[in-house]
C-alpha cells in the first residue's frame, strides 16, 4: 500500500494560527438534522441497532486468525498467505482459513474465518508480496471492534428530559435520527467522506460496513453553536474526482468547507491530495489528540478545514480549533470560559507526547457521613460535596464518548500521567451543564433502565459487573448494579436493592433446532454467541460450564473449547439476539425478558441475582435516595 506519512506535526498554535490567517465571511441557511439541538425528550430513546453493525477492524494491517499467530515473535514470525485485502465500505470477498490473512483497513468488516487482526506495523511481506511474516502473537479479538462495541442494540442512549446539546447530537446521529436544525454565520459546508457513510433515516446495510454519517450532523450543530450556518454535501465517497467535485461546490458556496474524515495516512485518504493539486495546503497533521490528522488550506475562494474521521476526534478538534474562528467571522465574543474545578478520580497515563484533549465526566460526591454529624474531615475540608473529574473514552472509533462527557481536560505534551487525587480544571461543553443527579456502573440490566427513567437527571453506564464493582471499590461512582455469582469483594458497599432474572440461551423462533441446554451446544454442530467476561451473565454461564463439566468427569476447558463461540463476547445484553435473528447464530447468551421483547424463543438455564451496591459516602446524596425509593417497589428478598 502507498501511503502518506505524518512527519513535521504542527503544534497547537501554529494549527490556530493557520486557521486565523484564513478569511471567513458569514452567511444563513438550513439542515435537517439539527432540529433536535435545544429540544427536551420527552420519551428514552434506545438503541435500535448495533453501532457499528458489523465486526470491523481498529487498525490498518491484516485479518487472519489468532491461532495462526500463537508463538510468533520477532525472531520466529508466523508466516501466512495472503488471499485478498478488505476496505472500508466493501463487503469481504475472501473467507479465511487455517494459515491465511487478509490486507485490512481501518474500519473495514471482518472477513469470514478471521477473529483478530495484527496492526501492519508488526508484520513484514515477502518479496513476491504472497505471504505476510507476523512478528507478534495476538490473541481472539485484538485490535477488533465488535458489533456494539459502541452502541448495542437495546441500550439506553437518551433519557426523558435530556435537552440536546452538540454532544448528544452525535449519538442521535448514529441511531438515525434526521431531524435536526441550524442556524448561524458564516456560511459553513460540511462534507462527510466515505464510501461507508448512509444517511440516518435511509437503509443501513451492515454486512457492507456501512455506518450512519455523525460527523455531519454533529459538526453542523457545532457550527451552529458557534454561530455559523451549515449546510450539509453528499457524501464524498474515497474516489479522487468525485471528492474534489463535491468540495469544489461547497467552496463556490460557502465562505468555509469542513469535511470528515479522508485526512490521515490511509492509501484510500487522498483529501490532502485534493486540497495539494487544486488549491492551497497550509498544514497537514497537528501534534494533538485526538486530531492528528487536522488539515488547513484553501479551495477556490473559500477556507478549508479537515477534520478526522472518528466521531470524538473531529468534534474536539472542531471545537478547539474551528468553533473560535466560526465565532470571530459571526462577530459573536468568545463566551465566558465555563469551568469547574475538580480532582481526578484516577491515575491518568499518556505517554504519546502529544497535546491532549480529555473527554471527562463528572460526579459530585456529596457530603461524607462524618460531616454530616459535625466532625471529622469530609471529601471537602468544609464537608460540602467535592467535584471528582473522571476519563470518558471508549477509544478513537466511539460515536458516543463525548454523550457520557460533561467537558475537557487538555494535558499539556509534556505530562506523563495524571495521579488520582490530583487538581485538574474542567472546561465544560456549555455553561449550563450540571453533574448528573446519580452516577452509576455495571451490568447492563432492562428493569434497571425503566427505574432510570424516573429519575431527575441520572447517567448510567454499561461496563460490565466486574468494572462496576471495581470503580465502586475506587470510590467513583455513586452506585454499582452487578449480576450472577460475585466473587469480587464488595468492599462495605450498601445493598439498596435486588431482584432476579431469568437467563439462558436465546434461540430463534419455535426452536427450530430443538436445542435444550448447554449439553447441545457441547455436542452438536450449533453456533453460540457469548457475553464479554466483565458481563455478570457470563459469570453464571461460567459457573454452569463448570458444574457440567464436573458431572461429565471433564476437564472444564475441554467443555469451553467443544462450544463454538465461546470465547468471542459481546457487550450488551440484546447483543447475542441480534445476531440470532441475523442468522449468524443458532444461540445466544442472553435474558428472557430479551427474548420476549424480539419473539424469539428462549431456553432457560436457571435465575441469577442483579444488585444494586452504593458507595457507601453516598448514601445520603440526593440522587441515591431517589434511587433506593424507586427500587422498593422492585426488589426482592
Amino acid at each position: 500500500m502507498n501511503r502518506k506519512e505524518f512527519r513535521d506535526l504542527a503544534t497547537p498554535d501554529e494549527a490556530r494560527a493557520a486557521i486565523d490567517s484564513l478569511a471567513l465571511e458569514g452567511g444563513i441557511e438550513r439542515v435537517p438534522l439539527e432540529d433536535a439541538r435545544g429540544r427536551v425528550l420527552v420519551a428514552r430513546l434506545d438503541a435500535e441497532l448495533d453501532v457499528p453493525g458489523f465486526d470491523r477492524a481498529s487498525l490498518d494491517g491484516y485479518a487472519l486468525r489468532a491461532r495462526d499467530t500463537f508463538g510468533a515473535d520477532e525472531v520466529d514470525p508466523a508466516r501466512l498467505d495472503i488471499v485478498g485485502e478488505v476496505h472500508a465500505g466493501e463487503k469481504p470477498d475472501v473467507a479465511l482459513e487455517a494459515g491465511q490473512a487478509a490486507e485490512i483497513s481501518t474500519g473495514a468488516v471482518m472477513p469470514d474465518g478471521a477473529d483478530a487482526m495484527v496492526p501492519v506495523e508488526r508484520t513484514d511481506t515477502d518479496s513476491g508480496g504472497d505471504e505476510v511474516l507476523v512478528r507478534t502473537a495476538v490473541a481472539p479479538g485484538d485490535n477488533v471492534m465488535f458489533a456494539g462495541a459502541d452502541v448495542a442494540a437495546g441500550e439506553r442512549a437518551l433519557g426523558p428530559g435530556t435537552t440536546i446539546t452538540p454532544r448528544d447530537i452525535g449519538l442521535l446521529s448514529a441511531l438515525g435520527i434526521d431531524e435536526v436544525p441550524v442556524r448561524a454565520k458564516p456560511r459553513v459546508g460540511i462534507v462527510s467522506t466515505g464510501d461507508e457513510l448512509v444517511r440516518p433515516g435511509d437503509e443501513l446495510e451492515s454486512e457492507r460496513g456501512e455506518i450512519y454519517d455523525v460527523n455531519s450532523y454533529t459538526i453542523a450543530a457545532g457550527v451552529e453553536d458557534a454561530g455559523g450556518d451549515a449546510v450539509l454535501y453528499p457524501h464524498a465517497g474515497d474516489e479522487q474526482d468525485e471528492m474534489e467535485r463535491i468540495l469544489r461546490t461547497a467552496a463556490d458556496e460557502c465562505d468555509l468547507v469542513l469535511s470528515s474524515g479522508s485526512t490521515s495516512a490511509s492509501a484510500v485518504d487522498v483529501i490532502y491530495r485534493v486540497i495539494e493539486e487544486q488549491g492551497e495546503l497550509l498544514l497537514h497533521g497537528v501534534s494533538v489528540k485526538p486530531g492528528k490528522p487536522m488539515l488547513i488550506g484553501r479551495l477556490n475562494d473559500s477556507a478549508y478545514v479537515g477534520l478526522p474521521g472518528y466521531p470524538v476526534s473531529a468534534m474536539m478538534v472542531f471545537r478547539t480549533f474551528v468553533a473560535p474562528a466560526i465565532r470571530e467571522a459571526a462577530g459573536r465574543p468568545e463566551p465566558a470560559a465555563a469551568t469547574v474545578s475538580g480532582r481526578l478520580a484516577r491515575q491518568e497515563r499518556y505517554e504519546e507526547g502529544r497535546h491532549r484533549l480529555m473527554p471527562v465526566g463528572l460526579v459530585e460526591s456529596g457530603p461524607s457521613e462524618t460531616a454530616r454529624n459535625g466532625g471529622g474531615e469530609s471529601a471537602d475540608e468544609d464537608g460540602s460535596d467535592e467535584t471528582l473529574v473522571y476519563p470518558v473514552d471508549k477509544g478513537s472509533g466511539a460515536t458516543t464518548s463525548l454523550a457520557d462527557a460533561d467537558g475537557v481536560v487538555e494535558v499539556g505534551p509534556e505530562t506523563d500521567y495524571l495521579e488520582a487525587g490530583e487538581p485538574v480544571t474542567v472546561t465544560l461543553f456549555s455553561p449550563d451543564v450540571r453533574p448528573p443527579t446519580l452516577f452509576g456502573v455495571g451490568e447492563d440490566d432492562p428493569t434497571f433502565s425503566r427505574l432510570l427513567d424516573g429519575l431527575e437527571n441520572p447517567r448510567y453506564l454499561s461496563v460490565g459487573s466486574r468494572p462496576g464493582l471495581r470503580r465502586l471499590r475506587d470510590g467513583v461512582p455513586d452506585v454499582a448494579v452487578a449480576a450472577g455469582p460475585l466473587e469480587q469483594d464488595t468492599g462495605n458497599a450498601t445493598v439498596l436493592g435486588q431482584w432476579t432474572r431469568e437467563w439462558g440461551l436465546v434461540v430463534r423462533a419455535g426452536n427450530p433446532d430443538e436445542i435444550e441446554g448447554l449439553e447441545d451446544l457441547i455436542d452438536r454442530d450449533l453456533r453460540f454467541v457469548n457475553r464479554t467476561t466483565d458481563s455478570g451473565l457470563r459469570s453464571s454461564l461460567g459457573a454452569a460450564v463448570a458444574d457440567l463439566a464436573e458431572d461429565r468427569g471433564s476437564d472444564r476447558h475441554e467443555i469451553v473449547d467443544a462450544i463454538d463461540g465461546f470465547d468471542l463476547g459481546l457487550r450488551a445484553h440484546e447483543s447475542p439476539a441480534r445476531k440470532v435473528i441475523a442468522g449468524d447464530a443458532d444461540a445466544g447468551l442472553g435474558l428472557r425478558e430479551t427474548a420476549e421483547r424480539l419473539d424469539l424463543g428462549f431456553v432457560s438455564l436457571g435465575e441469577q441475582p442483579v444488585r444494586v451496591l452504593a458507595n457507601p459516602d453516598r448514601t445520603e446524596k440526593e440522587g441515591v435516595r431517589e434511587l433506593e425509593r424507586a427500587l422498593s417497589d422492585v426488589s426482592t428478598e
